[in-house]
């Protein structure tokens, strides 16, 4: 179901209703799911603000909520047994009772509160953060399935959250599928924001830039000749590649201390992608960036 098609919300969505029809239409729909019940009349100013905006909340909510329309004038008795003063008055019904409501045109947003209220909006924003934290702890203790099942879930929830497919991705990364990271880290936007999601493609990019052959032979070139800058830049690839990025700073440090301006400032600037991949608040990140502002500035 789209909600961007309220043709293909339910007919009976939006209905509207009568002193007649209150039992059907209000009490025993609400026992299968909450049920607004807007009492306006023609001559209300505030109605004809209100209404239209109701009408558009409970379609956005996706057939979560019902919405009955009551002219007060044509149909007084429930407004009366319900003791509605002033309208428009708006009544939430669950379970045949009522139980939340408001009084007077309410700001959009307040109005989009009420209903995700209603509905368990916030429960369910309360459980995307808790599973995203589980995930979250499940990889820092090296958890792959557990994290890899609290992420799936979100992502049954929302399919579109950046965090949850940037977790989804770093589980397949620690697993050393690289080319199942690539393709979930594929289902974010090409510009998102989230800073999981660039770190993750940081780290795609580390990983497919690491040099053939075994990171030993690096090493025992750089110690061989220290001023060997290129053999000291595979090394960082090689280090980054193996999810070692304190070694890979350190490798890439080492070469703008000793000529910042090698090969176009290629160090710093993969430094910079290093950062990104480690995360911008990482201890990493923060602890690089001093150094390398000590080197630049000293």
């Amino acid at each position: 179901m789209s909600l961007a098609d309220p043709t293909a919300l339910p007919d009976d969505l939006i209905k509207e209703g009568s002193d007649a029809g209150f039992m059907a239409d209000v009490i025993a729909a609400s026992k299968e799911q909450p049920v607004l019940v807007d009492f306006w009349a023609t001559w209300c100013g505030p109605c004809r603000t209100l209404t239209p905006m109701i009408e558009k909340a409970v379609r956005a909510a996706g057939g979560k909520v019902k919405l009955v329309k009551i002219d007060v004038d044509k149909n007084p008795a429930y407004a009366g047994q319900l003791r509605v003063q002033s309208i428009p008055t708006v009544y939430a019904f669950v379970n045949g009772q009522p139980v939340d409501g408001f009084q007077g045109a309410v700001p959009e947003s307040q109005l989009k509160a009420f209903i995700e209220k209603l509905t368990g909006g916030e429960s369910a924003n309360s459980d995307v953060e808790q599973l995203l934290s589980l995930g979250e702890e499940s990889l820092s203790l090296n958890d792959l399935g557990g994290a890899a099942q609290a992420f799936a879930q979100v992502l049954t929830l929302e399919p579109e959250n950046e965090a949850a497919i940037a977790g989804m991705a770093r589980v397949y990364l620690a697993d050393g599928d690289i080319d199942q990271a690539r393709q979930t880290i594929a289902m974010a936007p090409a510009d998102a924001k989230n800073a999981q999601v660039q770190s993750v493609r940081a780290q795609l990019a580390l990983a497919s830039s690491a040099p053939a052959g075994p990171a030993a032979e690096l090493e025992a070139q750089v110690a061989a000749n220290p001023a060997d800058h290129q053999a000291r830049y595979d090394l960082s690839l090689a280090q980054a590649s193996a999810g070692d990025l304190k070694s890979a700073v350190d490798s890439l440090l080492a070469i703008v201390a000793a000529d910042r301006e090698w090969n176009d400032q290629a160090a710093r600037k993969q430094l910079l992608v290093v950062f990104e991949a480690a995360g911008a608040s990482s201890d990493i990140a923060r602890d690089g960036r001093r150094r390398l502002s000590s080197i630049l500035f000293a």
